[in-house]
C-alpha cells in the first residue's frame, strides 16, 4: 500500500509534518504558518530534566502543543494516540494506512538509522510521517530530510518505543475533520499573543526572564561545576538551539518567516518590520551559538569568554523584551 503523499522539505519536524499533513488534505499551510499559529516559539530552562547527562532546555513548545493549538485556532479535529503494546500500536498504523490515512508519529532519534550518526542522540521528540508500507517496510516522509526514505517494522517499532524523556509510547496522530475555511487570520492573532505572553511571562525560567536566568548560571559554572562540566552543559545550550532548534537562531528564523507571511495576510506593516528585527535577533542568537561552540571545543582566544558570552545571552534577552513589548502592541 502506498498512499500518493508528496514529501515537502522543511526546517523543523513537527512543522513540516502539520504542513504536509495540510496540504495532502488540500490546505496549502507553510511550515511558519503552522509553527506561528502554534505558538511554537519559546524559551524554557528545565533543570530538572537531564537530556544526555545536562540539563533540558527548549526554545520551543512542549511536543504535540503545536498542532494542538494549530487544530484548535484554525478549527480542525486531531485524533492522537498513544499505546502500550507495539502490537496494537502497529496494528492501528497499518489499519490507518490501509484507508489511504498518512499519520505522523512521535520518535526517538537515537536509532533512526538513516539520520547521520552525528545527529542520532537520545532525543524522543522527533516527528515523521508514514505514508505507506511495502511487505515489511514502511514509507517515510521525514521532513527534515531531502527524499522520501523507509524503515522495517523493527526498525519503526524501535524509534517508536523509544525510553527515556518524553518516551513517544508508540504516539501517532492525524487530522479527522476539517471546516469549510480556516480562520487563518483570527488563527494568527491568537497565536501571536500566546507566545508574546510566553515570552514576556513573570517567571524564572521561561522566556526572556529564563534567558537571563541561563546566562547568570553560565557565569557560574566554569568555577562551580568545573570546566569539562561546564563546557557539556554550554553546549547542550548550543545543540537545543542550532540542532533541535531547526531553522536556526532557535528557532527565530522560522518566527520571523511566520510574521512576514502574517504581515501580508494581515495587511499589517508593523509586522512586516518585525519580522526583519527578528531576522536580526536570530543572527544575534547565532552569533552567540559561534562563540560559544568555541569555548567547549577549546578554541576560544578570547579572556574570561564564558562571561563575554553570558553577556551576550543577556543583550539577546533585553532585545528580546523590547520586541514582544512591541508585537503585542502591533496586533
Amino acid at each position: 500500500m502506498e498512499i500518493n503523499f508528496t514529501h515537502h522539505q522543511s526546517a523543523h519536524c513537527e512543522n513540516g509534518v502539520v504542513s504536509n499533513l495540510m496540504k495532502h488534505n488540500g490546505y496549502n499551510v507553510s511550515e511558519p504558518m503552522v509553527f506561528g499559529i502554534g505558538s511554537g516559539l519559546l524559551f524554557c530552562y528545565i533543570p530538572f530534566l537531564k537530556v544526555n547527562h545536562a540539563p533540558a532546555l527548549t526554545y520551543r513548545a512542549m511536543p504535540g502543543f503545536i498542532f494542538k493549538r494549530f487544530a484548535k485556532r484554525v478549527g480542525i479535529k486531531i485524533k492522537r494516540e498513544k499505546f502500550k503494546s507495539s502490537q496494537n500500536a502497529k496494528t492501528r498504523l497499518d489499519e490507518n494506512l490501509n484507508k489511504n490515512n498518512p499519520v505522523g508519529l512521535q520518535v526517538g532519534v537515537y536509532n533512526l538509522v538513516y539520520f547521520p550518526d552525528e545527529y542520532r542522540f537520545h532525543f524522543n521528540a522527533h516527528n515523521l510521517v508514514v505514508y505507506g508500507k511495502k511487505e515489511d517496510t514502511y514509507l517515510i516522509s521525514d521532513p527534515v530530510m531531502e527524499t522520501v526514505t523507509t524503515l522495517t517494522e523493527k526498525e519503526l517499532e524501535k524509534v517508536r518505543f523509544a525510553k527515556g524523556a518524553f518516551a513517544p509510547k508508540g504516539h501517532m496522530y492525524y487530522p479527522i475533520d476539517f471546516p469549510k475555511e480556516l480562520t487563518i487570520e483570527k488563527a494568527i492573532i491568537k497565536g501571536i499573543k500566546q507566545t508574546c505572553r510566553d515570552m514576556l511571562a513573570p517567571v524564572p525560567v521561561v522566556g526572556v526572564k529564563g534567558i537571563r536566568f541561563v546566562a547568570s548560571l553560565i557565569r557560574k559554572w566554569p568555577k562551580k561545576k568545573g570546566t569539562k562540566v561546564a563546557n557539556h552543559y554550554l553546549g547542550q545550550v548550543v545543540r537545543m538551539q542550532e540542532e533541535i532548534g531547526t531553522g536556526g537562531g532557535g528557532f527565530r528564523y522560522i518566527y520571523a518567516a511566520f510574521l512576514q507571511e502574517a504581515g501580508k495576510l494581515l495587511k499589517n506593516d508593523k509586522l512586516t518590520e518585525l519580522s526583519v528585527e527578528m531576522t536580526l535577533i536570530g543572527d544575534s542568537w547565532r552569533d552567540f551559538a559561534l562563540d560559544a561552540s568555541r569555548i567547549y571545543k577549546n578554541r576560544s582566544a578570547k579572556e574570561d569568554a564564558y562571561n563575554n558570552i553570558a553577556l551576550q545571552l543577556e543583550t539577546i534577552a533585553n532585545r528580546e523584551e523590547i520586541f514582544f513589548k512591541k508585537l503585542r502592541k502591533a496586533i
